[in-house]
């Protein structure tokens, strides 16, 4: 996995995701994301795609509810497609609740993503930055 940042988009599973987002003028890819990540058929381990994803999902579902993180040229994509639909954009608990779900599965032992950054120099900002997701998820 092509990485350069610890958050949610600064790698290149997040950016593809985002250019298949801009396909989409509705939650229905979200929340399929969020179902890939939840889905059973992943068995006892996540893989890191699946994990990126997620985050990138997450993060872009807290940009539509206004507690989005940090606007930088790696959200930029998200944050145009966020400022597109935001005005038809009605509050999902049943998403939110799932976003919740997917940051556990992200963090829990049988997670790729975690692993990989946990070999890294940089495991503490990228937990950092998931932790801050999931305040801002719980803080609405």
């Amino acid at each position: 996995m092509g990485t350069w940042a610890a958050g949610p988009f600064g790698n290149d599973f997040a950016q593809d995701w985002a250019e298949d987002l801009h396909e989409s003028n509705d939650l229905y890819f979200i929340g399929d994301t969020l179902d890939n990540v939840l889905s059973p058929d992943n068995g006892d381990y996540l893989e890191a795609p699946f994990g990126a994803e997620g985050l990138a999902a997450v993060e872009t579902l807290l940009r539509l509810e206004g507690r989005g993180g940090v606007e930088d040229d790696d959200s930029a994509a998200i944050d145009e497609w966020v400022d597109i639909v935001k005005d038809k954009y009605k509050s999902r608990p049943d998403l939110l609740e799932k976003a919740g779900r997917v940051l556990d599965l992200v963090l829990a032992e049988r997670s790729e993503l975690r692993e990989l950054w946990q070999d890294s120099e940089h495991f503490d900002a990228w937990r950092a930055t998931v932790d801050g997701q999931r305040a801002r998820l719980q803080g609405g």
